[in-house]
């Protein structure tokens, strides 16, 4: 007689099963491009600004105006799947997010190309969450682990692909294939849900609106979102607009979770959630892993052309190695947390990407462009068993109706904690700067311009500096990632 098979053989032995596949491939062919855009932008700058006719401070809204519809679309998302189901709320989105590309294309003003981007940011803010909320329900706590890496792989790839096809689109054609690449790519996710993903059977007509919760978390992480980027831009922590943002959203996101605590269930976003310790320590470690790994990707880029002045594509490639590493060790990652469970396969990939950071804090202007790249693989490596391991562990101890409200608020720490990132370690290089270059103001194109003017070694002891900095953070997040349970629930 042969022996039952144990909870995790089995699922090992039902794998991903062809009906899964076609719903991660759906997801993915809506998600890639969405995520993309956060980035694709950005080396568009000074092309933007020239065909405009504008100042950086207006053209950089083109990427706040992004994020900041980002931030305010994800909490209606819980909602929105429960009111109307997941796959009318995919297809809204999707809809939305290809007219958003398509007005942007084709925008004649800079206020004219804000506006769409934030149509586009709200149609792009839902689809990732509702992705994930759809596999989470289709896989179950036994396979989530697997599932997870699947959904992650957008988010590995835009840091990466974003600025280099951001470059070679501004190197071969206009500014405008910037957004109407979009098109044809989302049009073919259009087909595909409608072909491929299940109508909706779990939907209730009656569900509520938050209203109350919706006008304090949407401007609350929109204010914050906006603070944080007057940060980043160079404005510093003294900035009247850095002060008012991020107090006006400390103050909004506040009242939120006080409101939210006396609503309970009906709340836009059940923090009662985090009464789970595993929910709460993966998502912890999430928003703490996101604010140094996400600085990352912006200090090295900003080191190879400050202080090696090397072009933004040469920039781009330096970091192109970390997707190939994640890509390597999340498939492995995630099958092996749905066999051994989430903690010790977290901690080895925040360990491997301390070990890469704390390589960084040791670079000058004379590393090989190897080197360089090596050191992001080995964080590619690390950060490949980190994101999906972390979120698997985040939904095996939730209920499946609280699916779609842990995915908000999972994506929202996500979000915010990868603002904190950018903002943070950029209010860390400008001190740096003032600090080591004699009559530096901590500007960046300043030190740009003047590079030749000053000893390369005196501002690559800025970027190490900084670089000591994220890793510490690092070093920091392996506190809640080591209280995740061995496996899913509240053990």
């Amino acid at each position: 007689m042969s022996a039952v098979p144990t909870r995790e053989q089995a699922a090992e032995q039902r794998g991903i099963d062809p009906e899964l596949r076609r719903l991660a491939i759906v997801v993915l062919l809506g998600a890639i491009m969405t995520i993309l855009d956060t980035t694709i932008v950005n080396v568009a700058v000074t092309t933007l600004g020239k065909d405009f006719d504008a100042s950086l401070s207006s053209i950089q809204w083109v990427m706040t105006g992004y994020t900041l519809a980002l931030s305010m679309a994800i909490p209606l998302t819980g909602w929105s799947v429960r009111r109307f189901g997941a796959r009318t709320m995919w297809l809204t989105s999707i809809a939305l997010f290809i007219s958003g590309s398509l007005l942007c294309g084709l925008a004649w003003s800079v206020p004219a190309l804000i506006t769409f981007r934030i149509l586009q940011g709200v149609g792009g803010g839902m689809l990732m969450p509702i992705g994930q909320t759809v596999l989470a329900r289709a896989a179950g706590p036994d396979r989530m682990g697997r599932v997870m890496t699947i959904v992650s792989v957008p988010a590995m790839l835009a840091p990466v692909l974003g600025p280099l096809l951001g470059g070679v689109i501004l190197d071969s054609v206009s500014w405008r294939w910037l957004f109407f690449i979009n098109v044809p790519f989302c049009a073919l996710a259009l087909a595909a849900a409608l072909r491929m993903m299940p109508r909706d059977a779990e939907r209730d007509p009656s569900a509520p609106l938050d209203l109350v919760g919706m006008l304090l978390l949407s401007p609350g992480l929109a204010a914050l979102v906006y603070g944080l980027a007057q940060a980043g831009e160079g404005t510093g922590l003294s900035s009247s607009r850095f002060l008012a943002g991020i107090g006006a959203g400390a103050v909004l996101v506040a009242a939120f979770v006080a409101h939210a605590l006396r609503k309970g269930a009906g709340a836009l976003i059940d923090v009662r959630l985090l009464r789970d310790r595993s929910f709460a320590a993966a998502t912890g470690g999430l928003f703490a892993y996101c604010v140094p790994v996400f600085g990352l990707t912006v200090l090295l880029p900003l080191f190879s052309q400050v202080v090696r002045g090397e072009s933004p594509m040469e920039a781009g490639w330096l970091i192109s190695p970390l997707g190939l590493g994640a890509m390597l060790t999340m498939t492995v990652a995630g099958r092996m947390t749905d066999r051994y469970g989430a903690r010790w396969i977290a901690t080895a990939g925040v360990a491997l990407v301390l070990a890469g950071a704390l390589v960084l804090t040791r670079i000058d202007p004379s590393t090989g462009r190897p080197a360089l790249m090596a050191v992001m693989l080995v964080i590619g490596l690390g950060h490949g068993a980190v994101s999906p391991v972390l979120m698997a562990a985040a939904y095996q101890g939730i209920p499946r109706e609280s699916v779609p409200a842990a995915t908000t608020g999972a994506s929202i720490l996500i979000r915010v904690g990868s603002s904190f990132g950018t903002a943070i370690l950029a209010i860390v290089l400008q001190i740096m700067i003032r600090d080591h270059v004699p009559g530096a103001t901590g500007n960046l194109r300043e030190a740009v311009t003047h590079r030749t003017a000053r000893m390369p070694a005196q501002l690559t002891a800025a970027f190490t500096d900084t670089f000591w900095w994220a890793a510490v953070i690092l070093a920091v997040t392996l506190i809640p990632v080591l209280l995740v349970p061995r496996r899913g629930g509240t053990r």
